[in-house]
């Protein structure tokens, strides 16, 4: 668990339930068409614009309100007003300068690239009020010396892949232009800045990041392979996946929006598409809020796999590995923070800012000597049940951060704590299942103030250290299986009638302390874990 010594507001976090707290558990649009004959480029980007609008239409209705640069207007336009940059052999012409290997765009409109870039760069230099749209059409842009392709002053940079075309664009591992305002990515844009098309595009990073972003980014659609030396995507003021099948292979964090200081910034969203990420350090991030609200987001491993001040799952499936934390809500760290932002965003939102010093509670997964088992009063009970565990809020420091689950499916597989907050956690809706960790000093769940149960289904399977109480719906827990399953059984939660209430699947974390918490069980009824047909206990639910 990462710890803020930040004071919680509170504001949205529910009740303690003291008499709760203290128990015993026992054995839980439209488009508009081209003004010129059909092109490749006018229907498909027709075609991108109903595939997001219908993916947005079909899932859960965001918790995130802001508003962002983004609008479906970006993803049509008349293709006779094209001029058409041949990379192997470019001209000048209206709108474009060729310097030195450097194709410089000065004016608004669109602009379909082609063919090779071996050893330059595409650089956007227009007014503020303009859009730029570049067509990739089997475009390959390497620079050796620097950014493949910059955004240097626009309104807003769209890139766009032709349906069926391959699209590269690759930097150098080292830069001419090192500066704070010097661009550290292959593909970077000091404005805002739209990813689209039905095409794919390679994206590697060398010198640091992949794709990165001084203001607003968002993914509409399209096919995405990224590899970064540093930070696979990145923008400042936020990162908002509408579609698309992204891939990301990152040395430091995947994907994540890094302002801490400006309201309704700093914020990160997956609401449909594909997404898979391989992180040296935290896979999807944010700075304030994060939500998955759908689509499928894999961390295929990581140091802490989500993290984020204000966290809400309510939709989607999302599988998480971590050597850490598996997911994590608490307070931005401000005054450690030494990433190069290049420059400062254009959103003109007045600032707020928010500092905490934060500081690892558990530095290197262990614990204190003395916390390193539960008391004898709050380990486990006659018959191997669980005794109350330690309830939310009992020994951390309460800061303003939350994780909401109103619905989805979330599994998270971790060596560190699993499902932490360092402020609150309520699971509403949707299924939460917490494979690990195997050591003591974390926890499946970590929660510092109130954890609350209204609704949903929790599954946990791991070390017996750390237990931390949740209150409201009921659940049952033991510690008594550890010896009796192994990675791979699949245990069944059975009420009295017979009838399989919950499913968990022992997972190579083992199985010190498994529980089970569903929306239909009822506390005070006795339930039984089954296996392959055999009774292995029965357990009264808190």
């Amino acid at each position: 668990m990462k710890f803020s010594t930040k004071i919680s507001k509170a504001a949205t976090s529910v009740a303690l339930m003291a008499s709760l707290a203290l128990a015993g558990c026992s054995a839980n649009t439209t488009n508009a068409s081209s003004t010129s004959t059909v092109s490749s480029s006018t229907s498909a980007s027709a075609t991108a614009s109903a595939s997001a609008s219908e993916s947005q239409t079909a899932t859960t209705a965001s918790a995130i309100s802001y508003d962002t640069h983004y609008s479906e207007d970006d993803l049509s336009w008349d293709s006779s007003t094209e001029k058409t940059i041949d990379l192997s052999n470019p001209t000048a012409t209206d709108g474009v300068t060729v310097e030195n290997g450097v194709i410089t765009i000065t004016a608004a409109g669109n602009y379909r690239l082609t063919g090779t870039l071996e050893d330059g760069q595409v650089v956007v230099n227009t007014g503020d009020q303009d859009q730029v749209r570049l067509i990739l059409d089997n475009a390959s842009i390497t620079n050796k010396g620097g950014a493949a392709i910059v955004g240097q002053s626009a309104d807003e940079l769209i890139v766009y892949t032709e349906s069926g075309t391959t699209n590269t664009v690759t930097d150098g591992s080292e830069y001419a232009a090192t500066g704070e305002e010097d661009p550290s990515a292959a593909l970077f844009s000091k404005t805002d800045l739209t990813l689209a098309g039905e095409g794919s595009l390679k994206v590697t990073g060398n010198y640091s990041d992949g794709i990165a972003s001084s203001d607003g980014l968002v993914i509409a659609s399209g096919t995405y392979d990224v590899t970064a030396a540093d930070d696979g995507i990145r923008g400042k003021d936020y990162v908002d996946i509408l579609d698309g099948t992204i891939t990301v292979d990152a040395k430091q964090d995947g994907i994540k929006s890094t302002n801490a200081t400006d309201e309704e910034r700093g914020w990160t969203r997956l609401t449909n598409g594909t997404v898979t990420i391989t992180a040296g350090d935290d896979g999807f991030k944010s700075e304030k809020e994060l939500e998955i609200a759908g689509g499928k987001l894999t961390v295929e491993s990581s140091v802490e796999g989500i993290e984020g001040q204000y966290i809400t799952v309510s939709g989607g499936e999302t599988s998480i590995t971590s050597s850490d934390d598996g997911i994590n809500a608490t307070v931005a760290d401000t005054t450690s923070d030494t990433e190069d932002e290049n420059t400062a965003s254009t959103d003109s939102t007045a600032t707020d800012t928010q500092a905490a010093n934060t500081t690892d509670q558990q530095a290197g997964g262990g614990a204190p000597a003395d916390m390193g088992q539960m008391p004898a009063d709050m380990g486990q009970a006659p018959g191997g049940q669980m005794g109350g565990g330690m309830p939310g809020g009992g020994m951390d420091e309460v800061v303003d951060a939350y994780i909401h689950v109103t619905g989805g499916a979330l599994t998270i597989t971790a060596e560190g704590d699993g499902f932490d907050s360092n402020g609150t956690a309520e699971l509403s809706g949707g299924t939460v299942t917490v494979n690990g960790p195997s050591q003591g000093g974390n926890g499946s769940t970590d929660v510092a103030g109130d954890f609350v149960l209204s609704g949903g289904t929790l599954l946990t399977g791991g070390t017996a250290d750390m237990f931390v109480a949740p209150t409201g719906q009921a659940y049952v827990s033991t510690t008594d299986l550890a010896s009796t399953v192994s990675a791979g059984d699949v245990l069944e939660l059975q009420d009295s009638s017979g009838k399989t209430v919950a499913t968990y699947t022992v997972s190579d974390k083992g199985a010190q302390l498994i529980l089970f918490s569903t929306a239909s069980m009822v506390s005070g009824d006795t339930y039984k874990i089954v296996k392959d047909g055999e009774t292995l206990g029965e357990y009264t639910a808190q």
